[in-house]
């Protein structure tokens, strides 16, 4: 399914898997994060996400690129693409704009946002959301929110252990409006293929769906109904923040896994620009 609503689920997929933003140390945290995730259901290869983080002195940019295919048909399918760009204040990052493109065989969405303070100040979304079957999103439910890309953003600082979980995430991706509720579960290890290797702190997700969804969407349905969701987090090197390694969605029917082949980090002396994330292909 990549009909009307792909663009939503393939969105959340994508905000799984980076989202857990808080107040972050920016003098010591400059840098780059380059990562790549493969998504597998029920063992079987089903798609990627890859993303890249430049963080300067006073501000920074995300993009990221996602693919689904194969049997993840039943939840979604197609590729998209999402870009944020904001300001760093009071140590904390204020996206000002945020976009998402999907296309799939069967359709494509579009959505641009403009932000300030937390806050949708524009938003232009093709096709228009549908004016029935839906909860509708109020002006409340644009307020006080990140973006899924700023969402990726953790202290390692101040962010360690047990306090890297406790966390709600209140997320719209310009179509839906939903929580992401940490808390904190064990601590673990991990490899990737390339990149880092060590310990990983592992918080369990509760998604909850506050506007924008279709109640009988089926990723909507697959992550509401009570199924254990976790998220390990890895400290980017030599940045302070923390960054996804892994998500699970566990099922006694399939398993959904999204795990980092590659993280990999690069520091940046303090004071230098941001610098635009290469196109990744």
């Amino acid at each position: 399914m990549f009909r009307s609503r792909a663009a939503q689920i393939l969105t959340v997929c994508t905000a799984l898997t980076l989202a857990t933003a808080e107040s972050i140390d920016y003098a010591r945290a400059q840098g780059r994060l380059e990562a790549g995730y493969g998504i597998s259901l029920a063992h079987i290869r089903v798609g990627e996400i890859t993303a890249t983080l430049v963080l300067g002195n006073s501000d920074y940019t995300i993009s990221a690129q996602a693919r689904a295919g194969g049997i993840m048909k039943v939840l979604v399918e197609g590729e998209g693409s999402f870009t944020t760009r904001g300001n760093i204040k009071d140590d904390h990052p204020l996206p000002t704009n945020f976009t998402a493109k999907i296309v799939s065989k069967a359709a494509s969405s579009d959505v641009t946002m403009v932000l300030e303070d937390g806050s949708v100040k524009e938003l232009v979304a093709i096709p228009p959301p549908p004016s029935s079957g839906i909860v509708p999103v109020s002006e409340a439910n644009r307020q006080a929110i990140v973006d899924p890309l700023t969402a990726m953003l953790v202290s390692g600082v101040t962010g360690e252990g047990q306090e890297a979980c406790r966390r709600t995430l209140p997320v719209f991706d310009g179509r839906e409006r939903y929580d992401l509720k940490l808390a904190f579960k064990r601590m673990d290890n991990v490899t990737a293929e390339k990149g880092y290797a060590g310990p990983v702190v592992v918080c369990s997700v509760r998604y909850e769906a506050i506007a924008g969804h279709r109640a009988s969407a089926p990723l909507v349905k697959y992550l509401s109904e009570g199924r254990e969701i976790e998220v390990a987090l890895a400290p980017a090197v030599g940045m302070h923040l923390l960054a996804p390694f892994r998500v699970s969605a566990m099922s006694m029917v399939a398993n959904l896994v999204i795990e980092a082949r590659r993280l990999e980090t690069t520091a940046q002396s303090v004071g230098s620009p941001t610098a635009e994330p290469k196109a990744q292909r």
